[in-house]
């Protein structure tokens, strides 16, 4: 089964089992071939996650997974929090997003620079704006994550 195909399903496993749990929020599912496979599933929730909310949703999983094997290579689970530099992929994460800086990092340069910081002012029609003016086709962008100032 294909990686996309993988992560798809296992999201609409996830939904289910979050269902009637309101408060956590399944923010990403990723399944990733590095030295083994890995496939994460990323959680969330105002106020942040706990190590049990991750582990019971884990063993959940866990079982939902064996009894319906639909992942033929052996992998490696991981449920966690996606971090304070959560990277944005989908439309929901930009709209949860707006109006916090970001890190934008480019396939080629625009202005001399490959990497942009700014505010997200908006997302849509192939775009994404920061600060209510610079605007840059999602097409020249290779990764949009949550910018971190220390």
């Amino acid at each position: 089964m294909a990686a996309r195909h993988v992560e798809e399903a296992v999201e609409r496993i996830v939904a289910e089992l979050l269902s009637g749990q309101d408060v956590i929020e399944l923010v990403d599912v990723e399944y990733v071939k590095e030295h083994d496979w890995y496939l994460r599933v990323f959680i969330d929730r105002e106020g942040g996650i706990e190590i049990d909310d991750c582990q019971n949703l884990s063993e959940r999983l866990e079982k939902e997974l064996d009894k319906q094997d639909l992942i033929p290579d052996s992998y490696i689970l991981e449920v966690s929090s996606p971090g304070l530099d959560r990277v944005l992929r989908k439309e929901r994460d930009f709209r949860r997003e707006m109006g916090k800086p970001v890190d934008v990092a480019l396939y080629a340069p625009m202005d001399g620079k490959k990497l942009l910081v700014g505010t997200l002012t908006a997302y849509g029609d192939g775009k994404i704006v920061l600060d209510g003016t610079r605007e840059i086709p999602l097409d020249k962008v290779s990764l949009v994550r949550l910018h971190i100032d220390f």
